[in-house]
């Protein structure tokens, strides 16, 4: 005997669409792109276009290679320096950060041991806490130890993550089950083998999610760089584009520095962008496994 789908049952299983929801999607998605299309018409113009024409549509030629051989040869090639600093600060302390976060959610989530639930609470309240606040201690201390004016003076506050260890936690609740690693500890595994040949596996998306965030944060890092960092040769892109900024508004709008300050911070975007699409299934899965728990 076969059954028959009614009309009504079938319009009832088919999810509806909200016409309010799309819209404010659409809203949002046009808050966030519209920036990025102005900075990639901009990096398009020469300096007098870039005034004289209207902001979201394309000037009279076409500069955008032009302006990006300024970029990298204007004051002796050093955007080139601090591209490569800024690579260097945020891949250290992103993947150190989040394995540490890793590491710390791990053994919140899986071991028993006095004081656990203070700790954690410890780590929740930090997250309260901005960063901002903490830089002024932690140049202080640096100065002590002569940290100062060193990349490690930018690597090692980034390297822990108290949103991080939050995440990780709740990410191996839901995504390591106890049967496997109960099953690793008959074989013999010690727990840091346990941990990374069973539960950094199975956390992988999860760790993967924290390395972007933690990659977003110290890529666009400026206030800490700003005080722990007076070397030029040593300074992020943020801090650079924000000096050369200064400089072409006390040169007037009409010094061609400001057309090569809109290209470099294109430049500056787009390795973002690029670890995005290419870890895109990673953090996806990790913000959706990590909110389910069986």
């Amino acid at each position: 005997m076969t059954s028959k789908t009614t009309p009504a049952s079938a319009s009832s299983s088919t999810p509806r669409r909200s016409n309010i929801l799309t819209l404010m999607m659409l809203a949002c998605l046009v808050y966030f792109l519209l920036p990025l299309f102005w900075l990639v018409v901009s990096a398009t113009k020469d300096n007098g276009s870039l005034f004289s024409t209207f902001g979201l549509w394309f000037g009279g030629g076409f500069h955008l290679f032009g302006n990006l051989r300024d970029v990298f040869t204007y004051n002796d090639g050093i955007y080139g320096r601090w591209l490569l600093n800024t690579a260097l600060y945020a891949g250290i302390s992103s993947v150190g950060s989040a394995f540490l976060a890793a590491l710390g959610g791990y053994a919140f989530a899986k071991f028993r041991f006095p004081g656990r639930n203070l700790l954690f609470s410890i780590v929740l309240g930090s997250i309260m806490v901005p960063s901002t606040v903490l830089t002024i201690p932690t140049y202080l201390l640096f100065s002590k130890i002569g940290l100062v004016n060193t990349p490690l003076a930018v690597i090692i506050p980034m390297l822990l993550s108290p949103f991080g260890i939050y995440l990780m936690r709740v990410y191996a609740d839901g995504a390591v089950p106890d049967s496997l690693l109960d099953a690793a500890r008959v074989d013999g595994a010690g727990a840091l083998r346990t941990f990374w040949q069973v539960g950094f596996r199975l956390m992988l998306p999860g760790f993967v999610t924290v390395l972007l965030f933690q990659l977003v944060a110290s890529w666009n890092n400026y206030f800490l760089p700003l005080i722990m960092l007076n070397n030029p040769k040593l300074y992020p892109v943020t801090i650079g584009l924000a000096q050369w900024q200064s400089q072409a508004s006390g040169l007037g709008g009409a010094h061609a520095l400001f057309s090569i300050v809109v290209t470099g911070s294109l430049v500056s975007v787009l390795p973002l962008v690029v670890a995005f699409l290419l870890l895109q299934r990673y953090w996806q899965s990790g913000l959706a496994t990590g909110a389910v728990k069986d």
